[in-house]
């Protein structure tokens, strides 16, 4: 995994923690449950927030727009999955389902990107600006969903210079296929490294390490 991860260079993106993807209860957590329970999602999630706050590296959380009133109206070309989550009202603000899982919030000094509005957490938000006035280099990304929102913010995180890491326990998605699609066939061509939570927290410094 090239020459690891300082903990002053690298940071871990959170993306699109919420109630509605990862809690019973959610709206499409009877889509998530299945490949979450397979791979043990939530607590490879935890595992790996746990190892890179443990050794002083950034966080950041990667959300996706919350749905209110009035938006898409009279867009030109909504994507369907846009039209999908205005129907269902997918992450609504200022509900259950549109907070991030209880187990996923920012601490004091974590930072809260932009909320992105399709599949990329870095267009028409502040994500690279954070990650380039905090001399990011390498990211990981851990979270939902794999075939949607990591996919493309790896892929644009790797057009614009960063090393990327995928954890692939700690990332699900609806179908298996949508697994493969990712992991199989499109990672290869972009991320610098797919690995397991146990091997990602394995090849960290020491714990306690601090920038």
């Amino acid at each position: 995994m090239d020459d690891g991860y300082a903990s002053d260079s690298t940071a871990l993106l959170v993306v699109d923690p919420y109630n509605d993807f990862l809690s019973e209860g959610g709206k499409l957590w009877p889509r998530t449950k299945a490949v979450a329970e397979q791979v043990g999602l939530l607590d490879h999630m935890r595992q790996v927030l746990a190892a890179t706050r443990s050794r002083g590296m950034r966080t950041l959380f990667v959300p996706h727009r919350r749905t209110a009133p009035g938006d898409y109206d009279g867009w030109a070309f909504p994507s369907p999955s846009q039209a999908a989550t205005r129907s269902a009202r997918i992450f609504e603000a200022g509900s259950w389902g549109g907070e991030f899982h209880p187990d996923f919030q920012p601490l004091d000094g974590e930072l809260r990107v932009q909320e992105h509005w399709s599949a990329s957490g870095f267009v028409n938000t502040d994500l690279d600006l954070l990650l380039k006035q905090h001399r990011i280099a390498k990211i990981v990304l851990i979270g939902m969903r794999a075939n949607t929102c990591i996919d493309t913010t790896a892929r644009f995180a790797q057009e614009l210079g960063y090393h990327v890491t995928l954890v692939r326990d700690a990332i699900a998605a609806f179908r298996p296929a949508e697994m493969t699609a990712t992991f199989e066939v499109n990672a290869p061509a972009y991320a610098h490294a797919v690995v397991t939570a146990d091997e990602f927290t394995e090849a960290l410094p020491p714990a306690g390490t601090a920038a």
